[in-house]
C-alpha cells in the first residue's frame, strides 16, 4: 500500500521524471533534447519514405531533402513547442512560491 500526503498535491511525472520541479537550465535542456529526439526520428522516417518513393517512382529526389524540408523544421518546431512548456512550467512554480 502507498501511503499519499493529503495536504500537498501529487505533481505530473513523464518517465519519472519530475516536469513542475525542474529549475531553469533543466528545462532548457529538456527541451533541447525533445527537439533532437523529434529531429533524428522525423529524419529516420523521411529517409526511408524518401527511399521507396525513389524506387517506386523511379524518381531522383535528392536524400538531403530529408534533412531540409522534414526533419529541421519538424525539430524547430518541437523544441519550440517544448520550450515554451517547460519554461511555462518553470515560470509558474517560481510565480507560485513552491
Amino acid at each position: 500500500m502507498i501511503a499519499v500526503s493529503k495536504t500537498i498535491p501529487p505533481r505530473g511525472k513523464v518517465f519519472g521524471i519530475p516536469m513542475g520541479e525542474l529549475g531553469f537550465f533543466n528545462s532548457l535542456l529538456m527541451a533541447l533534447v525533445f527537439g533532437f529526439l523529434v529531429f533524428f526520428a522525423t529524419c529516420f522516417v523521411a529517409i526511408f519514405a524518401l527511399l521507396i518513393f525513389n524506387q517506386i517512382g523511379h524518381h531522383t529526389v535528392d536524400m538531403a531533402d530529408a534533412y531540409r524540408y522534414f526533419a529541421f523544421p519538424a525539430g524547430l518546431l518541437a523544441f519550440g513547442v517544448a520550450l515554451v512548456v517547460m519554461l511555462g512550467l518553470w515560470v509558474r512554480r517560481k510565480f507560485s512560491g513552491r
